[in-house]
């Protein structure tokens, strides 16, 4: 009898765990069963938050689950970063971010994260180009005229903060260019701009949507775009590369996971974002605004941030940025 008992126990053994299999499966395909949260490190109604406000929507939409977003500014968006690190590897918890992400363990004495080690991409959700902008007031009509003359006489550039995506974008222009000009940083591009529109200060690298209004009023005059490729807004406007100097340089904003979440949840995830950003109001709106959202795969992404990691790290070194 106890024999028999032992046979049944051990036949019902291998009988549930030829079922685990199943179960896992099932429970992987019915990933989300509940609401996903994008944490935002940064304050609501900047391009960040509306950006990824506008993508939740639509991700919520294909995934069946709410996508809720959540603003956690601080720490020069340090603590937002650390919250997702922190969370369980399981896709409830997205991280949005930019350029900084991948600069900023170079600046900080304590980062408290590794962007390559301690994250998976799921991609892009927008790249725009930054606009090389003089005052109108500036007797330069093209990029050349500007680099020429920038070897011939000292010459400055504005920026709305050390480190800050528009002061690596025209310290990575000068280095290509092999010129240089003293950094005049402010608190913000806001601040900076008037200064610029008034000659004070010889030139600025901002985005297209701050810099709009002053170049539609012709305060402003946009010499290169940092895009592989012109832009909508500025089809006049040459890009970098067409006026000889080998330079690119993309604002991004983009959705990461941590890393060890499972593969089949971040290709949900990807998913996603796809039809996201190839739904005809999300691409159109992006696209007037100067954005690029073409779609790329997490892998994309992922060695995106890789050789941008290597990249940041040769700048601040390079340009002595400093450890707070």
């Amino acid at each position: 009898m106890k024999r028999r008992t032992l046979h049944l126990l051990a036949r019902g053994a291998v009988a549930f765990s030829l079922a685990l299999p199943s179960v896992w499966s099932a429970a992987a395909d019915a990933w989300p069963t509940r609401p996903i949260r994008i944490i935002v490190p940064a304050a609501a109604a900047g391009a960040l938050d509306m950006t990824t406000r506008l993508v939740a929507q639509k991700m919520a939409e294909k995934l069946g689950q709410s996508v809720i977003v959540d603003n956690r500014p601080g720490g020069d968006t340090l603590l937002g970063t650390r919250m997702v690190k922190d969370a369980p590897a399981d896709g409830y918890t997205l991280l949005a971010q930019a350029n900084g992400f991948t600069l900023l363990p170079f600046t900080k004495r304590e980062p408290g994260y590794d962007p390559v080690k301690d994250f998976s991409g799921l991609g892009f959700m927008t790249r725009s180009a930054m606009i090389l902008d003089t005052g109108a007031g500036q007797p330069d009509r093209t990029l050349p005229d500007l680099i020429a003359r920038a070897k011939k006489e000292p010459l400055t550039f504005a920026s709305g903060g050390t480190g800050g995506p528009p002061h690596i974008a025209c310290a990575m222009f000068l280095q290509a260019a092999g010129v240089n000009m003293l950094h005049v940083p402010y608190k913000g591009n806001g601040a900076a701009l008037p200064d610029v529109v008034a000659d004070r200060v010889n030139m600025i690298c901002d985005g297209y949507i701050s810099s709009a209004a002053f170049l539609q009023s012709g305060r402003l005059r946009a010499l290169a775009v940092t895009s592989p490729e012109r832009i909508a807004p500025l089809p006049n406007v040459p890009t970098f590369v067409e006026q000889g100097v080998n330079y690119t340089y993309s604002l991004w904003l983009g959705l990461l996971v941590k890393a060890g979440t499972p593969k089949d949840v971040v290709q949900k995830l990807s998913d996603a974002l796809h039809y996201a950003l190839t739904s005809k109001e999300l691409s159109e709106r992006f696209r007037s605004e100067g954005s690029d959202p073409s779609f790329v795969t997490p892998q994309a992404f992922d060695q995106y941030l890789a050789k941008e990691y290597s990249q940041m790290a040769k700048v601040a070194s390079d340009l002595k940025l400093p450890r707070e």
